[in-house]
């Protein structure tokens, strides 16, 4: 009953001109990789707003059945619940660490298991390190270099987004055995989640570590990978690096 409610509400903030935008945006014409995906024109921030609005109301069942709409904005949707339900530590009692460890794997494994439905750059990023990669902060990341051999675009995307948060916590080692697994991907999109997340190395964990790694790999980098990764750099290294290429 919540969960239609909530369908209800959110549907107030369509858009057809925002999905016919969409429908273009996030390239869905034969062959991109967005190819028959479906809009109904919310904005991000209306669509937090109602998940707000129903904070408490509803449940992991409810982000599960959300990521099967062939709306994307549902999807999105249901990503962000399991990412808000991820992070709840206590309800009406506090919740104990076991408690707490074992929610938290359960979300982690209902998410892998519907990664084919994790299916755009947008849903991946929004999810992928609040969950996956928070999850396997203190823990075995085999899963992540299984991702980025696998045939399926988001889960190769998932593999390398996820170390964003280990880069927060200043570790770096798997974002650099990912890219360079990742360097020869075909997707430009990958090309691009590879350069940010250097980019993000970088930020953290200082330009020295970065560019070790740039000097190593430069010439055999795609050069959007290369392109993303310097954009923190001053001019004159960008021209540098970029020269090389």
């Amino acid at each position: 009953m919540e969960l239609t409610q909530f369908k209800k509400s959110l549907r107030r903030y369509s858009s057809k001109e925002r999905a016919e935008s969409n429908v273009r945006f996030f390239k869905t014409d034969k062959g991109e990789y967005g190819y028959g995906d479906f809009f109904l024109g919310i904005t991000v921030p209306n669509t937090r707003k109602i998940l707000k609005e129903f904070s408490g109301k509803l449940e992991l069942k409810d982000a599960v059945e959300l990521l099967q709409s062939k709306y994307h904005e549902e999807r999105l949707a249901g990503v962000i619940l399991l990412v808000s339900l991820y992070k709840i530590n206590n309800e009406k009692t506090p919740l104990s660490p076991e408690a707490i460890a074992r929610r938290r794997k359960i979300i982690l494994n209902t998410y892998l298991k519907n990664t084919n439905r994790v299916n755009s750059w947008d849903l991946v990023d929004v999810s992928a390190p609040r969950i996956v990669g928070d999850y396997l902060l203190i823990r075995d990341r085999k899963i992540l270099y299984k991702f980025a051999k696998s045939k399926s675009l988001w889960e190769r995307r998932i593999a390398i987004i996820s170390t964003m948060m280990f880069i927060k916590n200043k570790e770096y080692d798997d974002c650099f055995k990912l890219c360079e697994i990742l360097m020869n991907d075909k997707e430009d999109l990958m090309h691009k989640a590879c350069g940010w997340a250097l980019r993000e190395v970088g930020k953290n964990c200082g330009q020295k570590v970065l560019n070790k790694f740039l000097d190593k790999h430069v010439k055999n980098m795609p050069r959007t990978m290369l392109r993303y990764s310097l954009e923190k750099h001053n001019e004159k290294d960008r021209k540098k690096y970029m020269g090389l290429k």
